[in-house]
């Protein structure tokens, strides 16, 4: 069995409009574009130490962030006209401290 230390990359679906998937990841999330390669459409965005690969082609997926003063960012991007499913919620108490500190 490998030992794995790290992921690396993962692939996101771009929709069907990758400039507006980058806008939302750059100016709502203020995430940095790394490089982006047109033709074939694709575009990296580096989080921290993970790469985010966005593609049209693949199903949609969800992707889970800790994002500081939550409640807040929430206010400023729905008021910024960005559209939510639900409201931010604790999906998780992670009282074992299985993905992060107990809590």
């Amino acid at each position: 069995m490998p030992t794995i230390s790290a992921v690396r990359q993962v692939a996101l679906s771009a929709g069907r409009d990758l400039d507006a998937t980058l806008a939302f990841w750059h100016d709502v999330l203020g995430m940095t574009v790394h490089v982006r390669f047109d033709p074939p459409g694709i575009a990296f965005i580096m989080a921290g130490d993970v790469r985010l690969l966005f593609t049209d082609g693949l199903p949609a997926g969800t992707v889970y962030l800790d994002i500081a003063g939550l409640d807040d960012f929430h206010a400023s991007a729905k008021a910024a006209g960005v559209p939510f499913t639900a409201p931010p919620m604790l999906v998780h108490r992670d009282t074992e401290g299985l993905f992060g500190p107990a809590g």
